[in-house]
């Protein structure tokens, strides 16, 4: 892979990148076609990472229908799939990590202790491998978007990060690969998460900004599904994390629920168009 995009970068290409884990979905194809658009060549990755996943966690049931992954990107015209082995990743005696501190204990981070770890580490390897210019991530995953873009800036990574928005099912469910987990009643209370989102910006734009007041009322919201467990619910400052007590300024509210036994995240972006509203 790295002789692949050397040879590519000789001869003055673009690489634009996509790390996966697989079981790719319509919110994926869209950062594909994103890279497409903006670069010469795409290179997507799928692994999916033993390290960030914990010990009671869904490592060895999380999908991987590889050949229908292989079929979708041939449809989207990515150049080059890259599908390493968990021995090729992390071979016998491999002791080093990558973590960005405090960004990685809060909100997912804080329930999934060394998640971010594993995370920083294995795209940090494979940024290593396939030194694109630009790479592609998904705003459902906020959290590590954020973390992702700390590590790049800190280790002084050449490469820009884009954000994409979340793609969403016409009934509001953000997707997700874990979305095959749930049984039909609980797609159904699933949908709790973006309508609480969408609750809650509908509180800014009618004038509330205390951040306690609205997040007592999207746990409410949240905890009339009966099929609902609440992990967290917070409203956070976008550059550290840190949860604030009044909205004043562009902001993030992230939610992370579980959904019988699926744990689903979500979260919205307020702008400063939002909070001007009210």
């Amino acid at each position: 892979m790295q002789e692949i995009v050397q040879g590519l970068k000789g001869r003055n290409k673009t690489v634009g990148f996509v790390p996966t884990m697989g079981a790719l979905h319509e919110g994926h194809l869209s950062l594909i076609r994103k890279a497409r658009k903006e670069n010469d060549f795409v290179v997507v990755s799928i692994f999916v990472n033993p390290i960030q996943f914990g010990p009671a966690e869904d490592f060895s049931r999380y999908p991987r229908p590889i050949k229908q992954d292989i079929h979708l990107c041939r449809e989207e015209n990515v150049d080059f799939l890259f599908y390493p082995t968990g021995n090729q990743m992390y071979p016998l005696g491999f002791k080093t990590y990558v973590a960005v501190e405090q960004l990685s204990d809060v909100l997912c981070g804080a329930a999934r202790r060394g998640h971010f770890r594993g995370v920083t580490t294995v795209v940090c390897k494979l940024f290593n491998i396939v030194q694109p210019d630009s790479a592609y991530f998904g705003q459902k995953d906020a959290q590590q978007a954020i973390i992702i873009q700390r590590m790049v800036k800190d280790l002084n990574m050449p490469i820009r990060i884009r954000v994409m928005p979340i793609v969403r099912h016409k009934s509001g469910l953000a997707l997700s690969s874990r979305n095959i987990y749930l049984n039909e009643k609980e797609r159904r209370d699933a949908l709790c998460l973006s309508a609480a989102l969408k609750f809650a910006k509908d509180l800014i734009k009618s004038g509330e900004r205390n951040c306690q007041i609205i997040i007592k009322k999207l746990r409410e919201f949240i905890e009339s599904k009966k099929t609902a467990r609440i992990e967290y619910v917070s409203i956070v400052d976008l550059n550290n994390l840190k949860p604030i007590e009044r909205i004043t300024d562009k902001c993030l509210i992230a939610l992370a629920v579980r959904i019988g036994k699926t744990r689903l995240i979500d979260n919205i972006l307020i702008k400063t168009y939002d909070i001007s509203r009210g």
